[in-house]
């Protein structure tokens, strides 16, 4: 009663599902029989020909018997081709329907999948997300651009520092007439020996013809 009950829904999902793969063993060892006849009636077929023209022209009567079990062979052999090509059609259609019911399921669960990804998702939680990340890469390059823009510390006066840069000229300047041997006029009148006054009185036309003399050459490598 139990097999019989199977056939009415009293299967379980398991015999359900196994139910095509069964079917589908089945036909095929069906099918490998028949196919094993197609070739033993072939077989015969040939046989009863090669004693059919043995005996054509020495027992017309073995050839005529020969050739009517040819013909029976014959009329099995079709009605059993015939039986083969049901059997591969219906293995083909039985393969084609489980295909579909497996790829059915597999969409079906593709589509629970998504659902369960989703969840509470919908454009406007996706629409707020959005908004909220372009909120906060704004907000960062706020912050960026301040920290990079403002100056720690107390700022340099321009003017001070123009000067310095001035000081730092004229000073290499003078470096370099002093290693080449010309100085400016007012410094090398300053450099000049000092004498006291009662000095001066005894040499000072000398001293005038010294200082003229030094000053000439200054000029003339000035000028140079």
């Amino acid at each position: 009663m139990s097999g019989v009950w199977g056939w009415f829904g009293g299967q379980s999902a398991q015999s359900k599902k196994d139910s095509p793969k069964n079917a589908i063993l089945g036909l095929r060892s069906q099918l490998e029989m028949l196919q094993k006849r197609e070739r033993h009636l072939q077989t015969q077929m040939d046989e009863q020909e090669n004693i059919a023209r043995k005996n054509v022209t020495t027992n017309k009567n073995a050839a005529k018997a020969a050739l009517r079990r040819k013909k029976q062979h014959e009329h099995t052999l079709e009605q059993t081709t015939a039986q083969i090509a049901t059997l591969e059609q219906q293995i083909y259609s039985i393969e084609a329907a489980n295909i579909n019911r497996e790829t059915l399921a597999a969409m079906e669960k593709a589509g629970q999948a998504m659902a369960a990804i989703h969840g509470k998702l919908n454009i406007d939680k996706v629409d707020e997300t959005m908004e909220k990340l372009r909120e906060q890469h704004a907000l960062g390059e706020e912050i960026a651009s301040a920290i990079t823009s403002t100056p720690l510390g107390e700022t340099v006066d321009e003017g001070e520092l123009e000067d310095e840069l001035d000081a730092l000229e004229q000073e290499a300047v003078d470096n370099k007439m002093l290693g080449t041997g010309t100085v400016p006029v007012s410094d090398q009148v300053n450099r000049l020996p000092t004498v006291s006054n009662g000095e001066l009185k005894g040499k000072q036309p000398v001293a005038e013809d010294d200082e003229e003399e030094e000053l000439r050459k200054l000029q003339a490598e000035m000028a140079i």
